[in-house]
């Protein structure tokens, strides 16, 4: 085997590309409407598939710590492709719940089990202090494959509405050898009980018993959250700041890119600020990010939304190495689900405030609220952090 290099690494760079090359985003919503669905049924397909992953995150890390991330992987690819099949031959609301609820288990089963099995491989060979360099380049390459996407999307949508979703089946396919091709690597612990109590079990003890892994799961769905909730702000933005419509999908492209960019140096830049003042970084930045866009509805502020984006490509792998850090090798998949599954949670509680905020007073005041609510929650999730390294005489 070569020292450098685990043959994962770059099985796990495809299913990350695949996972993130969204032909059908830019064009997704016209797609619903030219099939006869309202706004309101497009929404509720898209709560339909956040559900699906909510109920299913936490269970499908366990299935990958107790039936091997690969097996999982697999499946989860499988059901991509299967989702995106049903999105080709459906013309209505109920077929389009039907793929949104696929894709949903699909993704469930690929969440935490990728960056697991990252890990492990790493661990494997002894580096595993070199997660984040990776998990930075694994980002880094979805947000690269992301933005390439939005521009070939809408290309092909020239062609009819429902091409990009046949030339995304195609895309999704690439995913399955790649999965099957990963090598399952050696673990120094492997889980033994199975069944639902165990699954509470490792979720109490994440969230309840280690306060160590409590807070920082606890500031790393924080984080999520708030980069999640942005990305939903984004849009709207741009038409407050009168953008041009053409315009959208060059500034996502160019947001996107942010984010890759920052990931792949995320690594060197975290090791040379520390972790106390990269967390700080994170907990002032991020929140910073909404308040000045909220304040100040201008088109300068658009360098506000660049500097948020390319906080949030350093802060996904530093935090999830942050995770795995604590984390026994057994339960990784689970407890890097839990911490999607908070994410998700929060999203899902505080994005429709949001939504309702937006619309009753104005998108400044949602940006506002959410920049003061989420920069509570992660400094006080920030500073129970640093005071659990300190009395577990952790080095930072």
């Amino acid at each position: 085997m070569n020292p450098l290099k685990h043959p994962n690494i770059p099985r796990l760079y495809v299913i990350k590309i695949v996972k993130w090359f969204m032909l059908v985003m830019p064009i997704i919503v016209l797609f619903y409407q030219d099939n006869g669905l309202s706004m309101e049924q497009v929404f509720i397909v898209q709560a339909v598939f956040s559900v699906s992953i909510v109920l299913l995150e936490i269970p499908s890390g366990y299935l990958a710590d107790v039936w091997g991330r690969k097996f999982t992987l697999v499946t989860g690819s499988v059901l991509g492709l299967a989702g995106y099949l049903v999105y080709c031959f459906s013309y209505n609301f109920r077929g389009f719940i039907m793929a949104e609820i696929t894709l949903g288990i699909g993704q469930s089963l690929i969440s935490g089990a990728d960056s697991a099995i990252l890990y492990d491989s790493l661990m494997e060979q002894k580096r595993q202090e070199e997660y984040a360099l990776y998990e930075g380049r694994v980002i880094s390459l979805g947000n690269f494959a992301e933005s390439v996407a939005g521009v070939t999307g809408g290309l092909l949508a020239g062609i009819s509405l429902r091409t990009p979703f046949y030339f995304q089946a195609a895309v999704a396919f690439l995913a399955i050898p790649a999965a099957l091709t990963l090598t399952e690597p050696e673990r120094h612990f492997l889980l033994v009980k199975k069944g639902f109590r165990h699954i509470l079990s490792i979720f109490k003890n994440a969230l309840w018993d280690d306060p160590m892994l409590r807070w920082t799961i606890l500031f790393s769905a924080i984080a999520g959250a708030s980069t999640l909730s942005m990305a939903w702000f984004v849009q709207p933005f741009f038409k407050a700041v009168d953008i041009p419509v053409p315009l959208f999908g060059v500034l996502w492209t160019v947001l996107n890119l942010s984010v890759g960019l920052a990931a792949l140096y995320s690594y060197r830049f975290s090791r040379q600020l520390g972790t106390s003042r990269t967390l700080t970084l994170f907990s002032v930045g991020l929140p910073l990010g909404f308040v000045l866009t909220g304040l100040f509805p201008v088109i300068w502020s658009l360098s506000v939304l660049l500097v948020f984006y390319l906080i949030r490509g350093i802060a996904t792998p530093v935090l999830k190495e942050c995770i795995n850090r604590f984390t026994g090798s057994d339960v990784r998949a689970t407890v890097l689900s839990v911490r999607n599954f908070v994410i998700r949670l929060l999203f899902t509680v505080l994005g429709p405030f949001f939504g309702w905020l937006a619309d009753h007073l104005s998108l400044q005041h949602a940006l506002v609220t959410a920049g003061i609510i989420f920069f509570a929650g992660l400094t006080l999730s920030r500073i129970f952090y640093l005071k659990q390294l300190s009395q577990q005489k952790i080095p930072e």
